[in-house]
């Protein structure tokens, strides 16, 4: 009931996080000194024809009232059309979801992969060499700027290596759409050669967003580890002779992971941000190319939808955070 009680919480503080997010956006939007009206306007149009355009579109009335028409807008799926690619947005980041989604799970759980198990090692064997060769790779690893770093793939494994793709997301035409992340799909329809096109044209973006990320997930699974190794009950748990793996991976663990699983939900805002430049970078057809394509273009709706959708993903994936962290740690909900 508790449980219950929490998601609920969540979910009603979930709107006021959204209107203050679109608030803010929009706020921003219109501080930028670029004129939109004169952009869709084009170059070549005179004065009357971008006031007459400036009244078509609303422009030429206060900002609480544009304000309020795009709250409208948004409740109806609206968010207008963009100019880089003359669709409406939100079909613009429908069909590139997919994409970016595949990219961050990607990341994600080849972060997790590296991180969790690191530091446990690094827990357990404090002050050792491995210890210390493991803390100076994670700063290095936070310190890294995403951009060089895949650049520097790119270079290693792509130009001089040539094990892996440059750029893009799959070699020919990609499977046959069901889902939209191409290794899922591949698999429903046991295409073998699209399969491993798909994972090496993957495999050089993930790990330039999951490198850093792995790098947070070992100090903050190091720090939980040597807090509750060091607890009453784990030292009765060895007075009761259980070996040391189970009292470590079954016990110790999960309650050291709380915070971990923490960080993970934060760590996603910072791949979603991430993966903006490191899609570029890659010429990866997500949603990061796609914000990139529109602020060269300052399309202004575009970004602001491009925004609005980040921001609400974040909250999202705080809010099944906050979930999981109940599951984990039943004191929680007490």
């Amino acid at each position: 009931m508790r449980r219950f009680e929490i998601i609920l919480t969540r979910l009603l503080w979930l709107v006021p996080t959204v209107v203050g997010l679109v608030v803010i956006v929009f706020a921003i939007a219109n501080v930028v000194p670029t004129d939109p009206v004169r952009i869709i306007a084009g170059e070549n149009a005179n004065p009357e024809q971008i006031e007459a355009l400036r009244v078509k579109l609303g422009y030429d009335k206060p900002l609480y009232v544009q304000l309020l028409r795009y709250f409208a807008d948004l409740l109806h799926g609206e968010m207008g059309t963009s100019l880089y690619s003359q669709r409406p947005i939100i079909d613009d980041l429908t069909s590139r979801l997919p994409a970016t989604l595949e990219l961050t799970l990607a990341a994600i759980l080849l972060a997790v992969a590296l991180g969790i198990p690191l530091g446990v090692v690094s827990a357990l064997r404090r002050n050792s060499l491995l210890d210390h060769g493991l803390r100076v790779v994670t700063v290095s690893g936070l310190a890294i700027a995403s951009f060089w770093l895949a650049m520097e793939l790119q270079f290693l494994f792509a130009m001089k290596l040539a094990i892996a793709p440059l750029n893009g997301r799959i070699a020919g035409f990609g499977p046959d759409t069901v889902t939209g992340l191409f290794i899922v799909d591949c698999l429903l329809s046991w295409d073998i050669e699209s399969l491993g096109s798909a994972m090496r044209h993957l495999a050089l973006p993930a790990l330039t967003l999951a490198l850093p990320a792995a790098a947070t997930i070992v100090r903050f699974t190091r720090a939980g580890v040597l807090e509750v190794i060091n607890s009453s009950s784990v030292l009765y748990q060895s007075a009761m002779g259980l070996p040391r793996p189970i009292i470590v991976w079954k016990y110790v663990l999960r309650s050291a992971l709380i915070s971990t699983v923490t960080q993970i939900g934060l760590i996603f805002g910072v791949l979603l941000s991430g993966a903006v430049v490191v899609e570029a970078v890659f010429d990866w057809p997500g949603l990061g190319t796609f914000a990139v394509q529109s602020i060269l273009q300052s399309d202004h709706k575009a970004i602001m939808g491009f925004t609005i959708w980040a921001g609400c993903m974040f909250v999202l994936i705080n809010l099944a955070v906050d979930v999981l962290q109940t599951v984990i740690d039943p004191r929680s909900t007490r």
